[in-house]
């Protein structure tokens, strides 16, 4: 049993537009009042301000630019663009803790690779310590490059 479908084709010169919503009885004065109650309280709200251990805070940031200036041997990259940091933690303490991978475990830089990242990190003024975890899990791929190094070594 096959059904047949049927099309029809209409013709027509113009559709008529939808109409708009309006609110009745309501004045431009009104209609002002209303729109500066709806911004009265996100105007009053203040930016909530960073801790200076937290992502875009003045030492986090001194951190990561720390990190940036460390570059792997074999690659012409910082192992933050290079993707090799995979978290930076400090606490209120000044403790800083960076959780890091290398390219791969036979990296010829294995063993000096994260004491010069602790021995940076613990430079920057405001960390108290440093310590640095080195993982292999999840493992490091290209795909974890920023694009700027993608860029610098003609990825893109």
């Amino acid at each position: 049993m096959t059904e047949e479908r049927k099309f029809v084709i209409e013709e027509v010169d113009g559709v008529e537009a939808p109409p708009r919503a309006r609110v009745e009885d309501e004045t431009p004065a009104d209609k002002l009042a209303r729109k500066r109650d709806y911004l009265e309280g996100f105007l009053a709200e203040k930016p909530q301000g960073l801790g200076a251990s937290e992502p875009g805070g003045d030492l986090y940031e001194a951190v990561v630019s720390a990190l940036r200036d460390i570059y792997d041997p074999e690659i012409p990259v910082n192992i933050y663009d290079l993707g090799l940091i995979y978290g930076v933690d400090i606490d209120g303490e000044g403790q800083a803790t960076v959780t890091m991978t290398l390219t791969t475990p036979h990296c010829p830089v294995a063993e000096s690779m994260p004491a010069e990242v602790e021995l940076r990190v613990s430079a920057v003024p405001g960390v108290r310590d440093a310590e640095v975890n080195l993982v292999w899990d999840p493992p490091w791929d290209p795909a974890k490059m920023s694009d700027e190094a993608r860029l610098e070594l003609g990825m893109l």
